[in-house]
């Protein structure tokens, strides 16, 4: 009798060193998917330069095709988010414990680099408040920013310089996938930590407090409020307002402080905000031995939140339009924006998610979006820039905290609870380990936890056994199918991930219980195994202690008296068990392209036995 498997063996098995070529074709689309250069390499040079830039340079793509049209929308969103930028800019900046013209200055430089470099149509740049906060926490560790405000500053600016080395270098090494560490449920929790300690902060501003903790836990907050209710100021309770609109909070606050000389009444302003555009600042950084530990982790790690937030929110608004931005274009551009944006007295930017929801809103069109509202902040800061001195610290309070309590997020957090109780647990570290120890502590645990999680799906995988549904070829997981049965004499086996050392022994282990469950079961029906069939579609790859574990389990059948047989080894696993000699040790009779196959063999090999035992 001859199977169709026999013709596998021989199709795939005559030259098994052929598969190299194949492999590595494979493995590098795999590895490299969206290679810039890979659908033109036979085109002429000058074409091949000039896809690259447009790859590299996005702006050289979409403006020779940019028109008045477009322009109308794109002016009307800059202006709204040019409106939005200036109270968040000082705002953010009072979160970081810097100037509030340096958070007007990080919407300037940064947007017009982003226009540049970006991929995304809808992604409107500028300050966060938790990278703020973040930032302000981790160096203020260091040095005070009240004590020794000049070396403070020069270390925001190296954090800056430090988190646009390391986000352009994940987009040239092409390492996104570090980013995806931040799982949805750190993202909540951590955005949810944040906003609750941020508006626990702004009670300074609302109460009149002079003095405040430079921590950033609930508890010593909540202490520093109780402890200093006396500084509590009566006349700062005038100016509740809504931050609704935050524009027409800062304006208004604006001309009651200026009119009322609020200043003098114990009312807190912004204070001195100079005309004029970024002054330089790469002299400014600092890389002093003393004093770089804390830049590069405040870079570092302000740099992966930035990109989690940035990246995804692109994502989903691209989603919306049916487009689709490029990950690691995008490192590349808020790499080069902050980068930029160190050397021009900016700190850390990103895409946040209010200033792009508003962009979207607005009806933005391509990133000239940015360019309009980084003009508009150049016009503020050449000539209104002085006005905004005026604003009352209670007023931006009010528009940190309306901001914020939108990131405290209940529903989802119900809706993970619902679902998943291990994501709900990493929300939740990320959440309280915000709230009551620090910033990057908690985000430091769910990110472990995550990974914690990542690691048991890896060293404890899926396995399970298939059964045959009734009138079809199909073989499916016995639990999820009861109505699937087994094939007297034949144990099906599916392995669901790769075969690495860290799962090895847990997989040989549980394949010998099903032998012995199966083997348990069958004695008592009078029928014994005599197959067992290895199904490897699911194994994506295998090291070699993965090899060796699959002749353990072959010898370990072997010495029962059982056959083993593998079926349908990716091409991946398949050159490892050719290399390895793995394929001479079992036979090449023993491998099958498909379950059907395999059990048909099987099949003929148990009846052409029991023939021979009548006879």
């Amino acid at each position: 009798m001859t199977t169709s498997s026999e013709s596998f063996h021989k199709v795939n098995f005559a030259t098994p060193r052929s598969f190299a070529t194949a492999f590595k074709s494979d493995l590098k689309e795999t590895l490299f998917p969206d290679d810039p250069f890979q659908e033109f390499k036979n085109e002429p040079f000058s074409r091949k330069t000039k896809k690259a830039i447009q790859y590299f340079v996005p702006i050289f793509d979409w403006l020779p095709k940019y028109n008045l049209s477009l322009f109308k929308y794109d002016l009307l969103a800059g202006i709204t988010i040019a409106s939005l930028a200036i109270p968040q800019g000082i705002s953010y900046a009072k979160l970081a414990n810097i100037p509030p013209i340096i958070g007007l200055y990080s919407s300037f430089v940064p947007p017009l680099v982003y226009a540049i470099f970006g991929s995304s149509k809808h992604l409107a740049v500028g300050t966060v408040a938790a990278c703020s906060l973040l930032i302000g926490s981790i160096i203020g560790e260091k040095v005070s920013p009240i004590d020794n405000p000049k070396l403070y500053l020069d270390l925001v600016f190296t954090a800056t310089f430090i988190t646009g080395l390391f986000q352009t270098a994940l987009g040239f090494l092409r390492l996104g996938i570090l980013v995806d560490f931040l799982s949805h449920s750190t993202i909540t929790g951590f955005m949810g930590g944040t906003a609750t300690i941020i508006c626990l902060q702004q009670l300074k501003g609302m109460f009149g407090l002079k003095h405040f903790t430079t921590k950033t836990d609930v508890v010593s907050v909540l202490r520093t409020i109780f402890s200093h209710r006396n500084e509590k100021q009566k006349r700062a309770r005038l100016f509740w307002v809504s931050a609704i609109a935050p524009m027409l909070v800062v304006a208004t606050g604006c001309l009651f402080a200026y009119f009322a000389h609020a200043e003098k009444h114990g009312i807190q302003i912004v204070g001195d905000l100079k005309k004029g555009i970024n002054p330089i600042s790469l002299t400014n950084l600092n890389f002093d031995s003393k004093y770089i530990s804390a830049a590069l982790k405040a870079g570092i790690i302000t740099a992966m939140v930035a990109l989690a937030e940035g990246i995804a929110i692109g994502r989903s608004f691209a989603i919306m339009k049916n487009e689709q931005i490029d990950g690691n274009k995008e490192m590349i551009a808020f790499g080069f924006m902050n980068i930029v944006g160190s050397f021009t007295s900016c700190y850390l930017t990103t895409g946040p998610f209010s200033k792009t929801a508003i962009n979207f809103n607005a009806g933005c069109k391509t990133a000239m979006a940015n360019v309009v509202m980084a003009i508009c902040m150049m016009l503020t800061l050449l000539f209104l820039a002085p006005l905004f001195s005026y604003t009352p610290l209670v007023g931006l309070s009010a528009i940190i905290m309306s901001a914020m309590l939108g990131l405290i997020e209940y529903e989802k957090a119900y809706h993970l609870f619902k679902t998943d109780k291990f994501d709900f647990c990493i929300c939740m570290v990320a959440f309280f380990g915000v709230a009551f120890v620090s910033m990057d502590v908690g985000l430091m645990l769910s990110v472990g936890l995550a990974i914690l999680r990542a690691l048991l799906y890896v060293a404890r995988p899926a396995t399970c056994k298939l059964g045959s549904i009734s009138n079809s070829t199909l073989y499916r997981d016995v639990e999820q199918y009861p109505e699937a049965t087994g094939v007297p004499g034949i144990l099906v086996l599916q392995l669901g991930s790769p075969l690495y050392f860290s799962n090895c022994t847990y997989i040989r282990e549980r394949i010998l219980r099903w032998v012995r469950d199966e083997q348990a079961a069958t004695n008592s029906k009078g029928n014994d195994i005599e197959h067992v069939l290895l199904d490897l579609g699911g194994v994506t790859s295998i090291d070699i202690t993965g090899v060796e574990t699959l002749i353990e389990v072959f010898k370990s059948m072997e010495a029962r008296g059982i056959k083993v047989g593998f079926v349908n080894p990716r091409l991946e696993v398949l050159e490892k068990l050719t290399v390895t000699k793995f394929i001479e040790i079992i036979g090449k009779e023993d491998v099958f392209l498909s379950i059907k196959d395999a059990v048909e063999t099987c099949t003929f090999t148990l009846r052409s036995s029991k023939q021979f035992d009548d006879a």
